[in-house]
């Protein structure tokens, strides 16, 4: 069996935002459950120097969004980083799972060998194959925001354990015979 660059990007990065979006679900139903507006972690973080909750969705979202564009070589829709509540955030990891899953797999045909450059910083620009994109940078960088969200929210008391963050569900648990 083979295995294509397009499963492999689209898979990650669709569980990682509907990761995100249970989590965010778990936080929200939390915070009504101690009288806390849940909108109160949407600044939260985890240090003075870190992106708040929002900040880190919207990274999460951007290299989503930003991954599957640059691999099927086409537009990314545009999202202003302007969320502060918790049903923003929600709406914006729902925009970009329908954005990501309604890019044909067709699209990424020769992703792989692509030539991707995607800038990072004033002056720099980091050059990539495909593949290499998607595995040293797409990865790591959604993951790193996946996990920080994860983080913050963790840190400010909502009860989540590693199985929240992998999303493993009923449907992978296997009885003993």
């Amino acid at each position: 069996m083979s295995v294509s660059i397009q499963h492999v990007a689209v898979t990650s990065v669709t569980r990682g935002l509907k990761t995100l979006s249970a989590l965010l679900d778990k936080a929200k139903t939390h915070a009504e459950a101690v009288g806390t507006d849940p909108d109160v972690y949407v600044t939260a973080r985890l240090f003075e120097d870190m992106l708040p909750l929002s900040g880190q969705i919207q990274r999460a979202s951007d290299t989503a969004k930003g991954a599957i564009a640059r691999l099927a070589a086409v537009e990314a829709p545009a999202m202003a980083d302007d969320e502060t509540t918790f049903a923003q955030l929600q709406d914006r990891v729902a925009r970009t799972l329908a954005y990501v899953e309604s890019v044909p797999a067709s699209a990424f045909a020769g992703a792989e060998s692509r030539e991707i450059t995607v800038p990072a910083g004033p002056s720099i620009t980091l050059g990539f194959t495909g593949l290499d994109y998607l595995l040293e940078f797409v990865i790591p960088n959604f993951q790193f925001h996946v996990v920080t969200a994860y983080d913050i929210l963790r840190h400010n008391g909502v009860p989540l354990g590693k199985r929240d963050f992998l999303g493993i569900g009923p449907e992978r648990v296997k009885t003993a015979a």
